[in-house]
Order: C-alpha cells, then structure tokens, then sequence
C-alpha cells in the first residue's frame, strides 16, 4: 500500500499531478482545494495517499494531511459515494467543513458538492452523523501537513491503566481541552467555543470528547 508521496512536482492536471519519486512518476488524484495549494512545477511536493485498486484500473488520490485522508475513507464506506464523489465533497467543503456539515446534519452544505443529489446527501449524514466527532477529536494530530523532508515518527502509546477516582477530573480536564482545540481548529474563537465546551461539560460531567464537540457545536450553530 502506498501511504504517502514524496518527491518533485513534475506537472499539473485539472484534476491530478505527477509527481516525480527519484525518477519515477507517478500520477496523483487531487481535488480542487489541493491543487490550489500545491508548489510550483519543480518544487518538492509531499501528499498522504490512497491507492483504489480495481480489476482495470490503479488510481492514487492525494491529501495534504491525514485528516482529509480519513474523511475520504469514511466517506466511501456509504452506498453510491465512489472514490470520486468523495475527493468532490472534500474540494467543495475541505475536511473541516465536511466534518461540521455531517455533525450537524446539515445536508445541504454537502449537496453543494459536484454529482453529489439530495438522496445521497441525506445518506452521508445519517451513516457518518455518529462517526465525526470522533474523527475530529482526532483531528489536531490528523490536521498536520505532509512534509516532503520531514519524518515524524509518532510514539506507541503507553498500556492502559486502571482510571482510579483521582483520575477522573484529569480525564475529565483531557476531554474538555481536547474539544475546545477541535472547535478552535474548525474556525470557532476561543472565547465562544471556550464558553461552549465549559456550558456543556457542567451539564454533561462524563462526556467525552466526541460528546462533548457534538453538543458544543449544536450550541455555536446559530453563531
């Protein structure tokens, strides 16, 4: 499997690049948001990759960060989203936009995406509603850019321990942060989104992260 990309940007499609790995190039699918962010031709260039795999046909599709790679994925797993349809609502929406759409049921945002109708729409939110806070929970560390020259090399987590009663505010702490960082990246300000996450975090005391971004995001809808 193909994860990711380094190398040479060599030329650019309407909708895919070749990008150049010591020699080889290969062809990358992209949508419209990062290609419009992509380097000039001969510039080094890096993109998380997925390869599709088909009887016919081998395609890689390009992502800048491994959060919009994972919405790609999540988004297929839904009946009548292929590969493409997916890249079009990530074009339209970026990744932070897709998640928020989905998280508030808002069907019309992700309607606005080329080949995608309100049936298909209305499907997208109903299967991926519950997945998203989850997803953008994780999204401060799926959020980081590819580097072409840099190699992050993420630490295995530690063995879970037994939650002792003394632990609990820490999670509790860990949980709130962790939502208001969420929001902060989705574009909310930090006193709004602060004041969210403190209102529902008092009437929630055991929500966790993805709780607590999915109430606190229903209280800054109207904003």
């Amino acid at each position: 499997m193909i994860g990711k990309i380094s190398g040479r940007l060599d030329w650019r499609g309407p909708d895919h690049v070749l990008i150049d790995v010591r020699g080889v190039g290969y062809i990358v699918h992209v949508n419209d948001r990062t290609l419009a962010g992509m380097p000039g031709l001969g510039e080094a260039v890096s993109l998380y990759t997925e390869l599709l795999v088909r009887e016919d046909l081998l395609q890689l599709f390009g992502f800048p960060t491994m959060l919009e790679k994972e919405w790609h994925r999540l988004l297929t797993t839904v009946q009548g989203v292929g590969a493409k349809a997916a890249m079009a609502i990530l074009g339209t929406l970026g990744a932070e936009g897709a998640a928020r759409a989905i998280t508030l049921g808002d069907a019309r945002s992700v309607q606005a995406a080329p080949g995608v109708g309100p049936k298909l729409a209305q499907r997208i939110i109903l299967e991926l509603k519950s997945k998203a806070p989850a997803v953008m929970a994780a999204g401060v560390g799926l959020s980081v850019k590819a580097e072409a020259e840099d190699l992050v090399i993420e630490p295995l987590p530690a063995p879970k321990k037994p939650v002792r009663a003394d632990e609990g505010a820490a999670r509790r702490a860990g949980a709130t942060a962790d939502a208001l960082s969420a929001l902060v990246n989705l574009g909310y300000g930090q006193s709004d989104a602060a004041q969210a996450v403190a209102t529902v975090a008092g009437d929630q005391p055991e929500a966790d992260t993805a709780a607590l971004i999915r109430a606190a995001l229903k209280l800054l809808a109207p904003r």
